[in-house]
């Protein structure tokens, strides 16, 4: 098959190191790529947000099939604009993706399907919001409407935060996708990432993942795109996740359905498990990033049949086979994100750091030039690692983490740390 990737992260480097494994792959292209997916795929300068230009290179080079890996793609309509021009394509349609690109989408469906989830109320200006958190109090929880690649949740842990967010977001600090907000009750709790692939009718659980939102070591510091993952996240037991499944997924899957938008693709909760059981935080409408790279590396089955039994309706008698390792990525990425940060510093000792035993590197924002690796994004290496144990996972990852030099560059140094806690007993 002839397979298009659509993306540049490290969710679509592990994607496409996935799915270049698959025997189906004759050939694989990823636009517009990075240093790193250059070796799994053939890179192609293709701006993804031009829908005709994509259409134009699937029909000149045959494409059998195309996988969308970020979310603006999945917002702007481009699996309907591949289906109308006659590609099959992996990702929801625009209207089932709204689950992620419209926050008040969502609560509106959580409330009206009764899907355990945070109270919440929506603005669409700047002083009945302000009114609301003087009448509520911090702790509370400040996103925008739309789209923000991940710098659209502010938890305010003050009066004062939460009134700067809300300043913030109507002055157009997150262009139109703060336009509108909606301001949630602060959940307490321990939160994971569930997935599950769906076909618009069923839905096939994946691996349970947990990642880290905050930019520095002990869960501090401002929301990132996420700053590491591991697989599985013991906090969501069996007997959690089918009540996620029940409670959350099923509901929703039904809603979307009777809607005339059945959901096709990976759908993402996250989910706040508290003392009253699962809630849901929000829903993304495709992989996590850094999930994805720790589902990839524990997935045993070919990832390929899956994508497209979503695509033509066929998850009924799916299944997926999934190796017992752990496994456990720590973010790298340039000083000052989520901030200001520079571009173009030269990062060296990947090829020593990908000798440690079970390590694997897949790149986000980078660029090769000059014979050198460069980083070209706030977020930049995923330097990921199995083990018998998140524990083992763990010591891999940092020691591959500890060879690259990059002076330029930061992680977290307690990935993990919540599940290493439990293996220490």
């Amino acid at each position: 098959m002839h397979i298009l990737l659509l993306g540049s992260g490290g969710r679509e480097h592990a994607l496409a190191w996935k799915i270049a494994a698959s025997p189906l792959v004759i050939k694989l292209w990823c636009a517009p790529g990075n240093a790193g997916i250059a070796r799994e795929a053939e890179c192609v300068a293709l701006d993804i947000a031009d829908h005709a230009a994509v259409i134009d290179f699937c029909r000149t080079n045959a494409v059998d099939f195309v996988v969308v890996g970020p979310d603006a793609p999945i917002a702007a309509g481009i699996v309907d604009d591949l289906n109308a021009a006659g590609f099959k394509a992996f990702g929801p349609t625009k209207a089932a993706g709204r689950l992620e690109s419209s926050k008040k989408f969502t609560k509106a469906l959580c409330r009206a399907q009764h899907i355990p989830t945070a109270q919440y109320e929506h603005f669409t200006d700047r002083e009945s919001a302000k009114a609301y958190i003087r009448k509520h109090g911090a702790p509370i929880v400040v996103k925008a409407d739309g789209l923000a690649a991940g710098k659209g949740v502010v938890v305010a842990m003050t009066n004062d935060e939460a009134l700067a967010a809300i300043d913030m977001m109507f002055a157009g600090g997150l262009g139109e996708a703060g336009a509108e907000v909606v301001i949630e009750e602060f959940m307490q709790g321990e939160e994971a990432s569930f997935f599950v692939l769906c076909d618009g009718e069923h839905a096939l659980p994946l691996a349970t993942a947990q990642d880290h939102k905050r930019a520095f070591d002990g869960d501090k510091g401002p929301n990132t795109g996420g700053m590491g993952a591991y697989s599985p996240a013991p906090v969501l037991t069996e007997a959690m996740c089918a009540r996620v499944m029940d409670e959350m997924i099923k509901p929703t899957l039904r809603a979307l359905s009777a809607m005339g938008s059945p959901y096709k693709g990976v759908l993402y909760a996250g989910v706040m498990v508290t003392k009253d059981g699962p809630k849901l935080v929000e829903y993304n409408a495709r992989f996590g990033d850094p999930e994805c790279q720790v589902l990839m590396l524990r997935m045993m089955s070919d990832i390929l049949p899956a994508l497209i039994a979503c695509a033509d309706g066929q998850l009924k008698n799916f299944s997926l086979r999934w190796y017992d390792d752990a496994a456990l990525t720590v973010i790298m990425a340039t000083r000052g994100y989520p901030g200001d940060y520079g571009k173009g510093s030269v990062i060296g000792g990947l090829d020593e750091a990908a000798k440690v035993d079970g390590v694997e590197i897949f790149h986000a924002g980078t660029v090769a030039k000059d014979g050198h690796i460069l980083a070209n994004g706030g977020r930049v290496l995923n330097v990921c690692a199995t083990g018998k144990t998140v524990t083992e996972a763990q010591r891999r990852a940092y020691a591959a983490v500890d060879r690259i030099k990059w002076p330029e560059g930061f992680c977290r140094r307690d990935i993990g740390w919540q599940a290493v806690q439990r293996e220490a007993g």
